[in-house]
Order: C-alpha cells, then structure tokens, then sequence
C-alpha cells in the first residue's frame, strides 16, 4: 500500500486491516464502503450505531471514526476468536460494544439511528432488520452486484433479497455504485 492509499484512511481502520490480514479474514468492507459508514455515524453524532458481522473489525472502525461524542456503536460477532479479537481494537472506546454470538443479541439495544447489516439478519430476516430501526434511522448494506436492469437482477434471476429492501413501504431506499464492480443499498425508515 502506498503513502497515497492510506491518505484519509484512520489509524483505527489501518489497524483492525492489519488484524484481518494476519488473521486470514477476506470479507472486510471496501474503503469506499467505509467512507459511506464514516458518513452515516456523523450524520447520527448522538446515535445508536449498530453492525452485524463484525468480522476482522474494520467496518467497526469505520463507523468509529465517524461516531460523535455522545453516540454509542454495538456490533456482533458470530465467531469468538473475531469477536474478542476486533474487541481488543477498541477496548479503549467506552462507546463501542463488541458482542459474541447471533446477530439478534442486537435487538435488546435497538432500535438504531444506522445500522450496518452485514452480517445475520440481511438475507435471513429482512423484515425485522427494517423492524430494528428507529423512524430516520439509516440502513446500510453492501456486497452487491451493480445490475442495469429493474428489477435488479444477479446471476440472470431477479434479485429478490435487493428489490426486498429497494421496495419496502417502510423504506425510502436506493442502491449506489461504491466500487466498479460493487454496490451498497441505502436505505431511511420513514416515520
């Protein structure tokens, strides 16, 4: 990586790439996506930021960095060796919550001001990922493929979980290109 690709990224986030590299883990969100998350926890500074699928910590990092003084973020880990992992980056952060286990452990601390779901809850209960949001409250969703068509579509097929989400009648939401080849679903609960 060179001086020039780390420019803007925070030191928290280089930190928890670090992590995901020694630890072998892959599926860490895209910078793009990261600034996308950045953006959504300022937009809330005295929210309730929560993710499923911490992973290696670096979508954590992300939404730290754009957490306010008087914000608080939850996330949950499926994997233990993850979860106390990604734990340890931010130990020093009153504010950020690691949990161990289903992502529905995020309930008892909903409803959210943004909610990353990338993890549990996506594909498995899209209606009560909505359900967990408070009126305003931003979802944010990424790992998918940029479709030209309506209704989007993957793999030759209808996408079905994406036009879930981009036609909910609780939902103000639409899909944005973050990468050349990948696209985020962002979403407002309506009031």
């Amino acid at each position: 990586m060179t001086v020039n690709e780390q420019r803007g990224v925070p030191a928290e986030v280089l930190a928890a790439e670090r992590l995901a590299a020694r630890l072998g883990f892959g599926k860490s969100c895209t910078r793009e996506v990261g600034r996308l998350l950045a953006l959504a926890a300022a937009a809330k500074p005295g929210g309730t930021v929560a993710e499923s699928g911490t992973g290696a910590g670096v979508g954590t990092a992300w939404l730290r960095s754009g957490l306010g003084p008087g914000a608080r973020l939850v996330t949950v880990e499926r994997d233990g060796e993850l979860a106390r992992r990604s734990a340890g980056l931010f130990a020093d952060d009153a504010r950020v919550r690691v949990l161990h286990g289903d992502w529905r452990l995020l309930e008892e601390h909903a409803p959210f001001d943004v909610f990353f779901c990338d993890g549990g809850g996506k594909r498995d209960d899209p209606d009560r990922v909505v359900e967990l949001l408070a009126p305003g409250g931003l979802l944010l969703m990424d790992d998918f493929t940029p479709s030209p068509h309506w209704p989007p579509r993957f793999g030759g097929e209808v996408d079905g979980l994406r036009l879930h989400y981009l036609t909910h009648p609780a939902l103000e939401a639409t899909e944005v290109l973050a990468a050349p080849g990948g696209s985020a679903v962002l979403a407002v609960r309506k009031a």
